[in-house]
């Protein structure tokens, strides 16, 4: 009797037991630039939001400064489900979508209303890459705007011209903008974005090529003292999700994180002329000249991305003359 009385208390305490909360649901996301830049800003932004729209089941941990993965191995890393979210240049998905590079065609965007028609969810432009990203298993939930791309020198001399890029190292982040650097005599040096101010600092290039903010973000001052206003392409990033981690989400989850994506993009976007002003002012207060080219300057540069463009329809295939064709026909 006494072994049925204790067996019995054994089993009407795990009656009464609690039962354990339901554990809440983890997003890692990966992302190259520090936590206080303007893209960091932008995923905490996300972040903050899932987490409350969920009351906290869905915990969003943001591993900046490329503790994880550098920019260049976002993509398969999110494709792979070895990370469940990812920021990544789109100039890093070239390999898998050549298509992508038409936004780092020299000038081709030459307005702040064709750039935001051709960014704009679901556009002739956007829609087709963001389907045939799709297909390397991630799921892009929204771009991040990130600017024109300015020039970084050191000893006080701008690029003025596409012929101040001869004999000179630059650095690049996509195939297309190294075609322009070689078509201009330069040789172009692959540098990952958590890695360019050590190589500014080295001297492994002689040129930078990069984003307003990073300027302000990554204190580009202390190694570079010159910042030309070019414009050359217009740097976009995505943030984009394993597929199947999206999946495996419940329709409202879903719902939450498509919401809270939108709102984080509009939000960027429309603020980004006024980041990219401050980002400049930020260099010159810091004591960096800041250089603006003149009309015919930049008309020159114009004529120096023939080639490029003429580069860009031979390797991208019908894709790529696809959405070329839909930038040239915005207005």
């Amino acid at each position: 009797m006494r072994i049925l009385a204790a067996l019995f208390a054994v089993v009407v305490s795990f009656a009464l037991a609690p039962v354990p909360a339901e554990a809440k649901k983890v997003l890692r996301l990966t992302i190259q630039l520090p936590l206080k830049s303007v893209l960091g800003q932008n995923v905490l932004q996300f972040k903050e939001e899932v987490e409350k729209a969920t009351k906290g089941e869905i915990e969003v941990q943001i591993f900046d400064s490329a503790q994880l993965y550098d920019d260049k191995d976002v993509p398969k890393a999110v494709g792979t489900g070895q990370i469940d979210l990812g920021v990544a240049s789109l100039a890093r998905y070239v390999g898998d979508v050549p298509a992508v590079d038409v936004f780092y065609v020299p000038f081709l965007f030459d307005s702040d209303a064709k750039l935001r028609a051709a960014v704009a969810p679901g556009s002739p432009v956007r829609g087709p890459l963001d389907e045939a990203i799709a297909k390397t298993g991630a799921r892009v939930l929204w771009w991040q705007a990130y600017g024109g791309t300015v020039l970084l020198t050191k000893g006080g001399q701008p690029i003025k011209s596409p012929a101040d890029i001869k004999g000179k190292k630059v650095r690049v982040f996509g195939k297309l903008l190294g075609t322009w650097v070689t078509a201009n005599g330069g040789s172009p040096v692959n540098v990952a974005g958590g890695e360019q101010y050590f190589a500014y600092q080295r001297g492994t290039v002689d040129v930078g090529m990069t984003g307003p903010d990073t300027i302000k973000s990554r204190k580009i001052w202390e190694v570079m003292d010159t910042v030309t206003i070019a414009n050359v392409a217009s740097i976009e990033f995505v943030v984009v999700i394993n597929e199947k981690v999206f999946q495996g989400l419940s329709e409202a989850e879903r719902a939450i994180i498509t919401s809270a994506s939108t709102n984080a993009e509009t939000k960027l976007r429309n603020e980004f002329a006024q980041i990219e002003k401050e980002a400049i002012e930020t260099g010159r207060q810091n004591k960096m000249t800041i250089y603006a080219p003149n009309a015919s300057e930049i008309e020159a540069f114009r004529k120096s991305a023939t080639a490029v463009r003429d580069e860009f329809l031979k390797v991208a295939g019908e894709l790529g003359k696809k959405v070329h064709d839909a930038a040239l026909a915005l207005k």
